[in-house]
């Protein structure tokens, strides 16, 4: 799935904020100071990561039910076959 300019910017936001928590969960972890700790550090941080790409949210449903609007009314040009004048 291609991402438009705004679901990256959106993205490195979120990266912001995971990378640093992702990073003291791992030094945690390799460590031992607090293995416990570590672990959750990194859940939360892939959490963050992975739930805005595929949970949706009830802000998304117009923009799904538009998208599909959209695909079965408008035809796409690329699916017609060739004529025999459009090959010359």
């Amino acid at each position: 799935m291609r991402l438009g300019i705004l679901d990256t910017v959106g993205l490195v936001g979120t990266l912001v904020f995971a990378i640093p928590a992702a990073l003291l969960g791992v030094e945690f972890l390799a460590f031992g100071d607090r293995p416990v700790l570590g672990g959750v550090l990194v859940v939360v941080a892939v959490l963050m990561v992975a739930l805005p790409r595929y949970v949706v949210t009830p802000g998304d449903l117009p923009t799904a039910v538009a998208g599909e609007a959209v695909e079965r009314v408008v035809d796409d040009p690329t699916d017609e076959p060739e004529s025999e004048s459009d090959r010359d």
